[in-house]
Formats: structure tokens, sequence, C-alpha cells
């Protein structure tokens, strides 16, 4: 059961709130629609209660707030929109990587997929699915972690009819099972035929809070739908008969050979087309739109036209029966409620203020991370590419010549400010969190990634990794091809290999923890990979003026000095290791790459216990 008491939003001094005092209940075991006009306060409501907006009020899932569940997940699942996943990821990919997200074995993704239909169509890339597909797939997502209650926005909006009936299904088959569903609808008509209770939402106010029946009663005309190929000769036809009899019958001519006919029955219609010979193809009782204040005055006939005024027509698709009801309902507070409506009413005062729930990160990370790395090919693409520039870089600065050793294994000019591996690192480092925040993968909810420690080690531990694979790739293949192509005497092997490997592998991984940390701060993969091309244009310089000629003073006899600070001895030649990275950090490069990872790690520090203070 959801209960919502006293949902108030947060409002400029100058501005009425859009949501004001909305308190009402869905109940387990039924489908509670919330109905409201386009601005009449929906989406905010569902926000409000999804701790996902400031405001004022409380919402008790189950008797307990959604911010003292644990795993809010395997509570309340959530559609809000569009399924936020990568256009480039496969449809059973995006689901098993959301299944690491929320601690649920990887068979569940191919359990929702039976569920929702989606079977066959489960290596389809998210960019090529349909309207209808793409809301089976946000199902899917949202029961994921088998929830007891779902909130939906809008989830039938722009949905083929066959599509909707499917939907509709499948959410009754999920109450009768013992859950409850929430959803938000502006069509009072698809309200009536499929949800239990009905909330009407006028003005950010409820302006009604009944049964389904009730509200089909009391809150909708009833109409008949009537078709026929003498479709205009019938409408001229009741219209007459309605203003003999003198009775308040409307015709509404609609597409096609389709009448509306408000005002009478389907005995009245029937009779009055067999007393003429008019041939009948459809003739049923549907629900109507909502009650207006002019439908209460007698003796009104509306005549029908050959092209009728959009604003006449009750299902013409550019006014919505919901947009006119609230054009011509008196305002909530003016008019007096239904007979047997239940009115919630919010204690006074309101609850404590609303505090925007923060995101929790993936259960398993490091399982996640690996699936969304390696769900799209983007990463192997840039690899690949890195190889094959890195290749013919080096290749062109043999033949050149000029080059040192060192830079010609790395393929590494004078002129550019990094070796093309070292750029595609932190290119897949700006990657793993800049896709996250234009795709969103973590929170279909949320629109967004959090920044939690434990995700930064996943994707620290995965990048670096990746980087480290792809430079000793990188070098392998340099010193290969040089052999091939020039023969032994480029490809010595250097006295000094040690340290220079250790450069090489600290650079590739530095600028892959840069990217990271840069995309994380910044939200932006534009972000990560400018913070990396940032270190050796202007870091780089700065350190270089700073430490110049003192770096090998550093690094000379720092083992002997550690040695006499600490009392201890260096077991496993532990002094030759250290001195190693000694000399890499106290050169520019590493230097500058030193410093900008620990300025990098301290702005998400505080960028992490910021979001947590909020």
């Amino acid at each position: 059961m959801i209960q919502a008491v006293g949902l108030t939003s947060d409002f400029p001094k100058a501005q009425p709130p859009a949501v004001e005092d909305v308190s009402f209940e869905a109940r387990s075991g039924h489908v509670t629609a919330l109905l409201g006009a386009a601005g009449a306060g929906k989406t905010t409501v569902l926000r409000l209660m999804l701790e996902l907006q400031r405001g004022r009020g409380i919402t008790y899932f189950r008797g307990r707030p959604l911010h003292c569940i644990a795993h809010p997940s395997r509570e309340v699942g959530v559609l809000l929109g569009d399924v936020p996943g990568h256009p480039a990821r496969t449809v059973r990919g995006h689901l098993r990587m959301l299944c690491a997200a929320a601690g649920v074995p990887a068979r569940r993704a191919d359990e929702v997929l039976e569920a929702v239909g989606l079977v066959t169509l489960r290596e389809e890339r998210l960019g090529t699915l349909s309207l209808g597909m793409d809301r089976r797939l946000g199902l899917a997502c949202a029961l994921l972690p088998d929830p007891h209650t779902l909130v939906l926005d809008e989830p039938a909006a722009g949905l083929a009819t066959p599509e909707a009936r499917w939907l509709h299904t499948t959410l009754r088959e999920y109450v009768d099972q013992g859950g409850a569903v929430l959803l938000a609808t502006a069509d009072p008509k698809e309200a009536a035929r499929n949800a239990d209770h009905v909330v009407t939402l006028e003005a950010g106010r409820i302006a009604a809070d009944l049964e389904a029946e009730e509200f089909a009663r009391t809150r909708l005309r009833p109409r008949v739908a009537v078709r026929s190929p003498h479709a205009a000769r019938l409408a001229n036809l009741l219209v007459k008969e309605a203003r003999a009899e003198r009775r308040p019958v409307e015709v509404v001519r609609e597409d096609g050979n389709r009448l509306s006919v408000y005002g009478s029955t389907t005995a009245d219609i029937g009779e009055a087309a067999f007393r003429n010979g008019i041939l009948i193809h459809q003739l049923a009782d549907e629900a109507g739109d909502m009650r207006a204040e002019s439908e209460e005055q007698p003796g009104d006939c509306a005549e029908p036209a050959g092209e009728p005024d959009a604003s006449s027509l009750p299902d013409a698709p550019q006014v919505t029966a919901p947009q006119v009801t609230a054009q011509q309902e008196p305002a909530p507070q003016e008019a007096a409620a239904p007979e047997g409506a239940e009115t919630a009413q919010a204690p006074d005062p309101l609850p404590l203020p609303v505090a925007v729930r923060s995101v929790r990160s993936p259960l398993r990370p490091l399982r996640y991370e690996l699936r969304r790395a390696t769900g799209i090919g983007t990463g192997f693409v840039i690899c690949g590419a890195a190889l094959v520039v890195s290749v013919v870089t080096a290749v062109v600065l043999a033949r050149i010549g000029h080059t040192p050793q060192a830079r010609l294994f790395a393929a590494w000019p004078r002129e550019l400010p990094l070796p093309p591996v070292a750029l595609a690192a932190g290119l897949l480092g700006a990657l793993a969190f800049g896709d996250e925040f234009r795709h969103p993968a973590l929170a279909t909810d949320r629109g967004t990634v959090p920044r939690r420690l434990g995700l930064l080690t996943a994707k620290l531990a995965v990048c670096g990794i990746t980087a480290g694979m792809l430079a000793f790739l990188a070098l392998g293949c340099d010193a290969e091809l040089l052999y091939l192509v020039y023969g032994r005497e480029l490809v010595q092997v250097p006295g000094d290999w040690l340290p220079l490997c250790a450069s090489w592998l600290a650079l590739v991984v530095g600028c892959a923890w840069a990217g990271v940390l840069a995309a994380g701060v910044f939200r932006s993969t534009a972000a990560g990979l400018a913070a990396v091309l940032a270190v050796p244009v202007a870091v780089v310089p700065l350190v270089h003026r700073m430490f110049e000629g003192s770096y090998v003073r550093v690094a000379a006899g720092i083992h002997l000095r550690m040695r006499e600070v600490l009392l201890l001895q260096w077991p496993f030649g532990g002094e030759r290791y250290l001195l190693g990275l000694a000399r890499v950090i106290a050169q520019p490069v590493g230097g500058a790459m030193t410093l900008s990872l620990a300025a990098l790690l301290c702005a998400y520090l505080i960028t992490t216990l910021r979001a947590r203070v909020r």
C-alpha cells in the first residue's frame, strides 16, 4: 500500500506551488490512476513520492518512507519517461547490467524478457526499438528486482491500441498477485476502464478521490459510439428528433463513419436507424469525456457540421479530454465534490520537508562495471584504433630518424602532448563516467549516476587493467612491426628497461584514471578528456619550472634516508623499487600526473561528501 500525506512542492514566493497538500492512498491488489491534464502536477506528485524532488510531505510504502528502505528498487519499480540506456547496448545486455546494479541474479533478465514479450528482440539495440517495445523494456526494468509496487508515469501515452491493451492486461495480472500499481494518465477513459481507483488532480490539488465505477458514474458523461456508412444522414436525423422532443442530445461527427452521441441510448439510436432504414455497423455504450458545467443546462443540441470545430470534439487529437475538463470544470475549492466523493485530507501542519533521496551505487559494482564496459563496442573500437595509430606512428618516426628509442617504442613524437595509446586510455576513462551521464543506466527514476566510492573503485580498477593491457599491447605491436620493417638494430632492449616500462605503464594508467575522476567530478566526457590533455599542456610546464634540475637530488639517496627515519631494513631489495618510484614521480610528467590525480581525487571526495550532506 502507498500512503501519500500532504505532498507540497517547493515554489518561488511570487508563484503558487505546482502541487499543494495532496494526500491519497493506493492499495495493494488495485490499480490506482492519478488523473490530470497536462500541467496538473501528476509528475511532480510522483517525484515527491519517490523523494526525487524537494518539497513537503511524506509517502509511506507499506508503512515505511522510501529513504528508510535498504534497497528501494526492490520495493518500488519506477518508469518515468523513456528507458535511460545507451542506444548501442542490446536489450539483454542492458538488463543484465541492471541485474548487477539491483543485486539480483543475471538469469532474472531472461525471466522479465519473457514476461514482457521481448525474448525475440533480446539482441536488438536500444536505439532501434519502437515506442511500444521501449515501453515494454521500461516495464521490464521496473520489474527486474521483483518489487511490490509499480509507479508509472503515463506508460500508455502514444501507444497503439494493441500495445496499450497488452500493458494494462500485464498490470492487471501484476495486481492480481498482490502488488500495487500507481499510474499517471491524462485520459479519463483510460482511467475509468483500467483502474480500480481514480484520484483526480486539478491545478495541483485533488479534485476527486473515487472508485472507478463511481468516477465513471459521477465524473464522466456516457456516450454511444455509432459506426454507419450513412453517418451524416444519421447525425442529422438524431438532432432533428432531439429538437422535436426537446431532449439534450449532442452528436459529434468524428473521423470516417463514426459518431459519438451524448445524451441518448443505444435503444433510441437503434430504433431511429431502423425506422429510417439506415445501416448500422457498430452501436455500443462507451465512457465519454469529463463532465462540464454546460452539460447541466437542458435543451442544448449540437448541430452536426461537415467540419466541426476542434474544440467541440471530445476525442480530437488537438484537444484531449482532460484539457477540456481543466477549462470547463470549476476550481476544486469553489465547486462541491460529487456525491459519494471521498476527498483525502492532509494533516495540519504539513510533515517535515522532503529530502531528495540519494541514489545508491550498484550492489555488485565490479560486475556492473564489467558489463557496462563490455556491453557496447565503443571501447573495443577505441583500443583497436589506438593500436593502429601507434604502430603507424612508430614506423613513421623510425623512417624520419632522430627519435630516442624510448619514444620510438611508445610512438610518442615530440610534437604531440601524449602518445596515441595514452590519449585512448584517457578517453576510455572519460567514457566510464561520462557515458553514463549522457545515457544513464544506474537509476531509471533519477536519470543520473551517484558519486560513490565503491563505484569509483570498480571503475578505476576496470579502467586501470584495460589501460595496462593496452599499454603492453601497444609496446609489443610497435616493437614487432619495427623489427619486421627495419630489422633487429631498432629493437634492442635498453639496459634500464624496467624503469622505462614502469614509467610507460604509469603514464597510460594515470591518463585513464584522470579521465575517470574528471568525468566523475564534472559529469562530462569532454571534461574528462580535457583534464587528460591539461596534464602535459598546462601542469607539466608548471611542475618543470618548480622542480627544474632538482629531481635528481630528490631521488638520490631517498631509500637511505627512509631507512634512517624508519629504522627498518628493506626486504627483497625494496629500496630499488622505492628509488624507481621516486624517480618516476620526480620527473616533470610523473609529478604532474601525480599532482593532477591527487587534485581530481580530492575534488571527487568533496563532491561526494557534499551530495551526502544534501
